[in-house]
Protein backbone atom coordinates (compact mmCIF):
# COMPACT_ATOMS: atom_id res chain seq x y z
CA UNK A 1 0.00 0.00 0.00
CA UNK A 2 1.43 2.95 -1.16
CA UNK A 3 2.19 6.00 1.89
CA UNK A 4 1.11 9.47 1.65
CA UNK A 5 3.56 12.01 -0.36
CA UNK A 6 4.63 15.12 1.13
CA UNK A 7 3.75 18.16 -0.85
CA UNK A 8 5.50 19.44 -3.33
CA UNK A 9 7.25 16.03 -3.78
CA UNK A 10 6.27 12.70 -5.96
CA UNK A 11 4.64 9.77 -4.64
CA UNK A 12 5.21 6.41 -4.43
CA UNK A 13 3.92 5.86 -8.36
CA UNK A 14 5.96 8.83 -9.58
CA UNK A 15 4.83 12.28 -10.82
CA UNK A 16 2.38 13.58 -11.92
CA UNK A 17 2.19 14.05 -15.80
CA UNK A 18 0.70 17.39 -16.37
CA UNK A 19 -0.61 17.92 -19.99
CA UNK A 20 0.90 21.66 -21.36
CA UNK A 21 -1.48 24.47 -22.12
CA UNK A 22 -4.24 22.99 -19.42
CA UNK A 23 -5.61 23.91 -16.49
CA UNK A 24 -4.08 21.73 -14.19
CA UNK A 25 -0.55 23.50 -16.14
CA UNK A 26 -2.17 27.14 -15.53
CA UNK A 27 -3.12 26.22 -11.70
CA UNK A 28 0.53 24.19 -11.24
CA UNK A 29 1.82 27.43 -12.43
CA UNK A 30 -0.19 29.80 -10.31
CA UNK A 31 0.95 28.07 -7.41
CA UNK A 32 4.44 27.81 -7.68
CA UNK A 33 4.27 31.65 -8.89
CA UNK A 34 2.15 32.63 -5.48
CA UNK A 35 5.06 31.47 -2.86
CA UNK A 36 4.63 30.72 0.94
CA UNK A 37 2.16 33.05 1.79
CA UNK A 38 -0.45 32.04 -0.65
CA UNK A 39 -3.69 32.16 -0.14
CA UNK A 40 -3.38 28.26 -0.44
CA UNK A 41 -1.00 27.91 1.33
CA UNK A 42 -3.07 30.22 4.61
CA UNK A 43 -5.76 27.66 3.97
CA UNK A 44 -4.39 24.71 6.02
CA UNK A 45 -3.86 26.74 9.21
CA UNK A 46 -6.26 25.25 11.51
CA UNK A 47 -9.00 27.17 13.46
CA UNK A 48 -10.82 24.28 14.94
CA UNK A 49 -9.38 24.40 18.73
CA UNK A 50 -10.64 27.49 19.34
CA UNK A 51 -14.28 25.71 18.66
CA UNK A 52 -13.42 22.87 20.41
CA UNK A 53 -11.97 25.23 23.49
CA UNK A 54 -15.49 26.66 23.36
CA UNK A 55 -17.31 23.74 23.44
CA UNK A 56 -15.27 22.06 25.81
CA UNK A 57 -13.89 24.50 28.79
CA UNK A 58 -16.74 26.65 28.27
CA UNK A 59 -19.55 24.24 27.84
CA UNK A 60 -21.15 25.74 24.60
CA UNK A 61 -22.69 22.88 22.82
CA UNK A 62 -25.86 25.06 21.34
CA UNK A 63 -27.68 28.35 21.15
CA UNK A 64 -30.54 29.37 23.44
CA UNK A 65 -31.83 32.02 21.81
CA UNK A 66 -34.04 31.97 17.95
CA UNK A 67 -33.35 34.08 15.34
CA UNK A 68 -30.36 35.43 13.81
CA UNK A 69 -29.62 38.86 15.10
CA UNK A 70 -29.90 36.81 18.59
CA UNK A 71 -27.77 34.12 18.06
CA UNK A 72 -25.20 36.64 16.65
CA UNK A 73 -25.13 38.39 19.87
CA UNK A 74 -25.32 35.24 21.95
CA UNK A 75 -22.16 34.19 19.68
CA UNK A 76 -20.13 37.63 20.22
CA UNK A 77 -20.52 37.22 24.12
CA UNK A 78 -19.65 33.63 24.33
CA UNK A 79 -16.30 34.60 22.07
CA UNK A 80 -15.55 37.80 24.61
CA UNK A 81 -15.60 35.20 27.93
CA UNK A 82 -13.51 33.12 25.93
CA UNK A 83 -11.04 36.00 24.80
CA UNK A 84 -11.58 37.46 28.69
CA UNK A 85 -10.48 34.48 30.15
CA UNK A 86 -7.26 33.96 27.97
CA UNK A 87 -6.47 37.35 28.78
CA UNK A 88 -6.95 36.42 32.77
CA UNK A 89 -4.74 33.26 32.38
CA UNK A 90 -2.50 35.03 30.53
CA UNK A 91 -1.96 38.09 33.24
CA UNK A 92 -1.20 35.39 36.19
CA UNK A 93 0.81 33.36 33.92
Amino acid sequence: MPGRARHGRAGDTGARRIAPGSRMAAMDAKLRRAGPRSRYRLRKQVVEPVFGQIKAARGFRQFLLRGYAKVRHEWALVCTVHNLAKLLIARTA
